[in-house]
């Protein structure tokens, strides 16, 4: 929970020097590969966040790192300040809460769909303006294929969760049928 909420506060601070020259695409993708990059690889972790190393090492690393991004100076600087803070443990954190401060700006939802078989294009757009209708906003939707829900789709947009599948049909009919036997 502390994480989330240190990952907001610095969202929003990117969020409002992103709102003075509408870099909010930029810095959104800026964060998101630093993000994956982060991720992907134990050794950038280790290399910005492990104390054994000094913070001017740290630091190092980091520049190294942004400079092989080839970011913008903001970027850079709000980067090397999250190292310098000993926050770079949470900037996946803080590419989520920017990406969605981005969102809600935008009336923009992210939301997926998940089905026992690949959806076609035709079927993802049904779904998507009927979960737009819903929220009364525009949905990015992103497609996922889990054959253990045996049919149907699961949708979820935000907190909003619509399970359709016939797996949860299933145990809500022999839930139903313990029910009745005892």
């Amino acid at each position: 929970m502390k994480n989330v909420i240190l990952a907001k506060r610095y969202a929003k601070a990117l969020f409002s020097v992103a709102g003075e020259t509408d870099a909010y695409d930029e810095y959104s993708r800026a964060l998101h590969d630093f993000s994956e990059t982060y991720r992907a690889y134990p050794e950038v972790q280790d290399g910005l966040t492990n104390p054994v190393y000094p913070l001017d090492v740290r630091v190092k690393v980091m520049d190294y790192l942004v400079e092989k991004m080839g970011v913008s100076g903001v970027i850079r600087n709000f980067l090397n300040l999250v190292v310098q803070k000993k926050r770079a443990a949470v900037l996946p954190d803080i590419a989520e809460s920017f990406q969605a401060l981005v969102d809600e700006k935008r009336n923009i939802c992210q939301g997926t769909v998940v089905s026992a078989m690949e959806m076609g294009t035709e079927l993802q757009g049904k779904v998507r303006a009927a979960l737009e209708k819903i929220t009364g906003k525009r949905v990015i939707l992103t497609a996922k294929v889990d054959p253990s829900i045996i049919g149907g789709i699961i949708a979820k947009v935000g907190d909003l969760v619509l399970d359709g599948s016939l797996s949860s049909q299933l145990l809500g009919l022999k839930e139903s049928i313990k029910g009745v036997n005892n």
